[in-house]
């Protein structure tokens, strides 16, 4: 269950992530592949987060971990049909092979969502490293297939 604390964290991080996102995505001009771009972009961050935490450089706090988990979770569960157009943009990493392989890819996304859900909460550093590592395989075996290298 989120705490206040944990929502405000969550949407200070997310406001954070999109306004950087929104100044890094400028030069894409389509606006479907932008918003594709900007929700990867928030997950990365998150992770970021969670894996500066992981290796000790940032101090543990359980509030920011849960944050940055539910960030993913919930952009996970909704990010698969910004994919469903096949829309393209030079500065897009998406492969087509996401179109070639819709269902595995979906899968992939699913996934991902199930596993950061699972870990939304991150009482201790202990625990981060288990979380993160479910969450970052999830990661991997879609960009693996779906993301440019």
């Amino acid at each position: 269950m989120f705490t206040r604390s944990k929502i405000i964290a969550a949407v200070a991080l997310t406001a954070t992530v999109f306004s950087t996102g929104a100044f890094a995505h400028d030069h894409v001009k389509n606006p479907t592949v932008k918003a594709r771009m900007m929700a990867m972009e928030a997950i990365g961050e998150s992770m970021k987060t969670l894996a500066g935490m992981a290796k000790g450089e940032m101090a543990f706090d359980a509030d920011k971990a849960s944050a940055a988990m539910g960030l993913i979770a919930a952009t996970s569960a909704t990010a698969a049909p910004l994919f469903e157009p096949n829309e393209t943009d030079p500065k897009s990493e998406a492969l087509p092979a996401i179109w070639e392989n819709w269902d595995d890819f979906g899968k992939k996304m699913d996934t991902l969502a199930m596993a950061s859900k699972a870990n939304i909460t991150i009482a201790d550093a202990g625990a981060l490293g288990a979380a993160l590592g479910q969450v970052g395989g999830a990661c991997k075996a879609c960009h693996s297939d779906y993301r440019k290298k």
